[in-house]
């Protein structure tokens, strides 16, 4: 089990962590969400004693991380796969890690097939490894001591479709086998289909927290219902859909309508008129929804007409008032470039 208590982070006058409380359970995978720059990294980094808090506690198993004795047999940590000394290959990398723990080197080999490295890439330097390669190295380093808790940060960063659905079985299994695992992403979508409960993090605050059910009870609730639809005639469905004063708005993609109602009303406004519907569905707002709708405020929104000529990056002020942004130079403003070839040009 984690416990996070009143945990807070200051640089100077800024709070990359601000009062942050959350529970992880065993036997449970916990989403730790949020766009970059929110403060997942920093609450990691300090659970694990990399970076000391301003203010408040985590325990893991009821102790501070510095004092678990062989904290790699209790917890495994994947923070950044890249932080391996680049000319060692994968396999000496946990053979360290072993030795370290007081493993036998067997467990090596059964770590590397786990996460579905061959021999030829065990015996590859670090530095030729691709991103999804080096995930995986990092997750065989966190599971080398057969630890009760996993903190991974971002492990499905470089990962195709196929190591990801891989990664999601291994850690779901991991959970059902009695682990905690804590696992921040910005990959939304993605960690719906393993998370078991979700932290919702923005600009170091929690915003939300809870499974996705009593998210989307909590905070779906005040949302309109929304239903597509599509019918052999849909200028007659629109017809009667006005006139039952059900609002239509453009699909987001695709033929068909958008229509802001339950797709109950939907479907009886289209019997009464004897229409034929070939699709009808609701639209849910799903995790992302929400979790832009709570960080809103806290959104790092890009200003409008950011990226014209003349305007300043994110976080710089605006130009004063009457500022002209440089034009481009008239054709012919400057002279070509000299010829190669002694000036000779063919």
């Amino acid at each position: 089990m984690i416990v996070v208590e009143h945990l807070t982070r200051r640089y100077g006058g800024f709070a990359a962590v601000d009062d942050v409380s959350f529970v992880c359970q065993p036997g449970r995978v916990t989403g730790f969400l949020g766009p970059n720059g929110a403060g997942k990294t920093t609450t990691m980094r300090i659970m694990v004693g990399l970076t000391p808090a301003s203010h408040g506690t985590v325990t893991i198993g009821g102790h501070r991380y510095a004092d678990i004795p062989n904290p790699g047999r209790h917890v495994g940590v994947l923070l950044d796969a890249s932080a391996q000394h680049g000319g060692r290959t994968g396999k000496e990398i946990l053979t360290l890690g072993a030795r370290a723990m007081g493993l036998p080197d067997a467990r090596v080999d059964q770590m590397l097939a786990l996460v579905s490295l061959n021999s030829e890439e065990a015996n590859r330097r670090l530095r030729n490894y691709s991103l999804g390669m080096k995930q995986r190295l990092g997750i065989a380093h966190a599971l080398l001591g057969d630890p009760q808790v996993l903190i991974l940060d971002e492990p499905a960063n470089g990962l195709d479709p196929a190591g990801i659905r891989w990664m999601r079985t291994l850690l779901k299994g991991y959970a059902d086998r009695g682990g905690t695992v804590l696992l921040s992403s910005h990959l939304l979508n993605e960690v719906e289909l393993i998370a078991d409960e979700m932290i919702l993090i923005g600009r170091g605050k929690i915003v939300a927290q809870g499974d996705k059910a009593s998210l989307l009870a909590a905070h779906g609730g005040n949302r309109a219902a929304t239903t597509t639809v599509d019918s052999l005639d849909n200028d007659a469905l629109v017809a009667a859909l006005t006139a039952s004063g059900l609002m239509i708005a453009p699909p987001a993609h695709g033929p068909g309508l958008t229509v802001q109602a339950s797709s109950a009303d939907v479907g009886r406004v289209a019997a009464e008129h004897q229409i034929v519907l070939t699709h009808l569905s609701g639209v849910q707002g799903g995790l992302e929804d929400i979790f832009l709708e709570l960080t809103a405020a806290t959104q790092r929104e890009v200003p409008a007409g950011v990226g014209a000529p003349g305007y300043p990056p994110p976080g710089y002020p605006p130009p004063p008032p009457g500022h002209v942004p440089p034009q481009a130079p008239p054709p012919g403003a400057f002279p070509p470039p000299p010829a190669p070839n002694g000036g000779v040009r063919r």
